[in-house]
């Protein structure tokens, strides 16, 4: 596995966008594109199946070429399924695979997938161990700090240790406990605690090993805050609902010029790859949806919404819908 911090997913980790499915499509991230070009971005969980056995597979791992970094994430627990699936992701370009380990629905937790693979540590650094054998690409695991009863900072470090043992550098460590009982996938995103101490003494035993913090963080204070404790963040649902949020990402994080001074600046530097999507034959709404919170708090943004969400899912409706929706904004708005 390449380990070296030239490798674009390695050089890029320091900030990060969840995983989140429905959300972070290839549109989503062609559209975050116009706001940040140094985060390290992730596709939506696609299982070992449906990346072996759907058709066709442009469907499940089409990007633009804009998207890069780019990494795939898995969802799996046969080694040599996920072997193979690493290998068609570094086939296809991805700068990364990761192993999700962290997911908590039923769906999932019926094939083993996800959250519940946490208690079978063994499972997982062979998994590791086969895709790294697989695809010189970094192999990285998406964990949470515990499940269900483990609720001790020892089932965590076995659980690290033991795929840290197979090869495994790179963590990203969801701040808190999946409850596969009892809650709903949805339950828990948000009534869990988070434990950010835990991923402190995870990364203060583990030195040598990347260990990335996500779960909670909504500011760029929070995240240089975290950044002097841990190695990178990961930010989901805030960068999704609030996407000016990645603004300030390239120079707050990395040093580097940010792409846009403007959220008007960023919505017209999208449109062209609107434009391209429409003739593609993509409909005008999966394509704007992700665009809805970019206005988020400005004079006209509201109607900025209310008029993409009554129109772009008509029949035919093409790029002049979007234009009228920026009509409705009524400045240009900095940060």
């Amino acid at each position: 596995m390449n380990t070296t911090a030239a490798h674009p997913a390695n050089a890029a980790r320091r900030f990060s966008i969840a995983p989140m499915m429905d959300w972070t499509t290839r549109d989503y991230r062609a559209f975050a594109r116009t706001l940040t070009r140094r985060a390290l971005l992730y596709t939506e969980m696609v299982t070992t199946g449906a990346l072996l056995y759907g058709s066709p597979r442009e469907r499940f791992l089409g990007y633009d070429a804009v998207e890069h970094p780019l990494a795939l994430q898995l969802g799996g627990s046969d080694a040599g399924e996920l072997a193979e699936c690493a290998a068609v992701a570094e086939a296809w370009g991805y700068d990364e695979v990761n192993l999700n380990v962290g997911c908590p629905s039923d769906r999932v937790q019926n094939n083993l997938i996800g959250a519940c693979l946490m208690a079978h540590p063994e499972k997982v650094a062979a998994a590791v161990k086969a895709m790294q054998a697989a695809a010189s690409i970094p192999v990285t695991v998406k964990c949470r700090i515990g499940i269900d009863d483990q609720d001790e900072d020892a089932d965590l470090e076995r659980f690290v240790s033991t795929v840290a043992d197979a090869g495994c550098r790179t963590f990203t460590v969801h701040a808190r406990k999946a409850w596969l009982q009892g809650l709903s996938p949805k339950q828990n995103r948000d009534v869990p605690p988070l434990n950010y101490a835990r991923v402190h003494r995870l990364k203060m035993r583990h030195p040598a090993l990347h260990i990335g913090l996500n779960g909670g963080l909504k500011t760029l204070d929070a995240c240089a805050d975290e950044l002097e404790r841990v190695d990178s963040v990961m930010v989901g649902r805030e960068a999704y609902q609030n996407p000016w949020l990645l603004a300030e990402v390239d120079s707050r994080l990395y040093g580097e010029a940010n792409p846009a001074a403007e959220r008007m600046e960023a919505a017209l530097a999208f449109r062209p790859y609107i434009a391209k999507r429409l003739a593609e034959g993509a409909r005008l709404n999966h394509v704007t949806r992700h665009t809805l919170g970019l206005f988020q708090g400005c004079p006209g943004g509201r109607q900025f919404r209310r008029h993409l969400a009554e129109n772009a899912h008509r029949e035919g409706a093409g790029l002049s819908v979007y234009d009228d929706a920026l009509g409705r904004v009524k400045a240009p708005a900095a940060a």
